[in-house]
């Protein structure tokens, strides 16, 4: 049975349109226009027990909107939904003891007082007993590296300690299904790298189901083998982080290092391909799928080339690509 079962899920905003100035803002008072927007349309997707899953898209494509109707806190305007064999809108107390959502700009601790202090309300909340609670504590804020800051008001904090401080809140019941919503959004690259090896390692001991989105393309890269790609509210792709390299990237990078500081113009390399880069490193050429073993035999031949390397293009233009059409 699949953890996340989503299957022609849609939702739809009713806004008001308010006509510009004074005038308008009286016109309404008498008549108003309504506009309907959808947020989410026709998504299906399935999610297996354990599995760590990468939800792409764009702002404004629906992901913080999905991941609201699958944590029951939205009605879809259509469609179903099953998580852990539950309805995410009924919102039965046998599910909401079994998922947490963290929203990355979203505050779940008390502003004023300690980290400890809050999460001793969760776990008497969920009915967790002190000894399992303080262990899970001691356990998640040394991988985090926040243990000497559990005393501290959550005000005084880092934003980097209070998003730690936030994933410990929300993993504090154990839950079978977690979604993150940008979890590492305005953290130093040290402090995403310690929140990516924890998620990476509580995945991997505690079979979690995590859904994740980000924009950060290095956390996708390190930790979702899967992904699902959604833009204007549907689903644009669903499949392995590899296979979006193969379907939408037409060209591979060839670099070069040749005897001499300089063996060719530019301008003689664009027969090549695209020439993204020449300096001392040496010369990188974009070219297309379909040309890369002619044109590596080419510069082998033609060229002083004492290396040669083939790359694929980085994921983050990928999707960059993908996101600009």
């Amino acid at each position: 049975m699949p953890a996340i079962e989503v299957s022609h899920l849609t939702k739809a905003f009713r806004t008001y349109k308010k006509d510009p100035g004074f005038g308008g803002a009286v016109k309404g008072l008498f008549r108003r226009k309504y506009e309907q927007t959808l947020a989410v349309k026709d998504v299906s997707f399935r999610i297996e027990p354990g599995e760590l899953v990468g939800f792409l898209g764009p702002n404004g494509a629906g992901k913080t909107t999905t991941l609201k109707m699958l944590a029951g806190l939205l009605y879809p305007t259509s469609g179903s939904a099953r998580v852990l064999d539950y309805v995410p809108w009924e919102r039965q107390d046998g599910y909401r003891r079994q998922f947490a959502l963290l929203l990355g700009q979203k505050n779940q601790l008390w502003w004023d007082l300690p980290a400890r202090e809050s999460f001793d309300l969760n776990a008497r909340i969920y009915g967790i007993p002190n000894e399992a609670m303080q262990r899970t504590i001691a356990e998640m804020s040394d991988l985090l590296k926040v243990g000497d800051k559990l005393n501290v008001s959550v005000r005084e904090l880092s934003l980097g300690e209070r998003a730690k401080m936030e994933l410990i809140a929300s993993l504090l019941h154990q839950p079978k299904v977690l979604f993150l919503d940008e979890p590492t959004i305005g953290l130093d690259v040290v402090s995403q790298k310690t929140v990516r090896e924890f998620l990476r390692e509580h995945n991997a001991k505690h079979k979690t189901t995590i859904l994740l989105t980000s924009h950060y393309m290095t956390d996708i890269q390190e930790l979702c083998k899967r992904v699902v790609i959604i833009d204007h509210g549907t689903i644009f792709f669903d499949g392995s982080l590899s296979e979006v390299v193969d379907r939408f990237a037409d060209s591979k990078l060839v670099t070069i290092r040749c005897e001499g500081a300089n063996p060719c113009a530019t301008t003689e390399l664009n027969k090549y391909g695209e020439v993204v880069d020449q300096g001392p490193a040496g010369i990188q050429i974009k070219v297309k799928r379909e040309r890369v073993i002619a044109v590596c035999k080419a510069l082998l031949d033609e060229l002083p080339v004492t290396d040669i390397d083939i790359q694929e293009v980085p994921i983050e233009e990928v999707i960059r690509r993908i996101f600009a059409r």
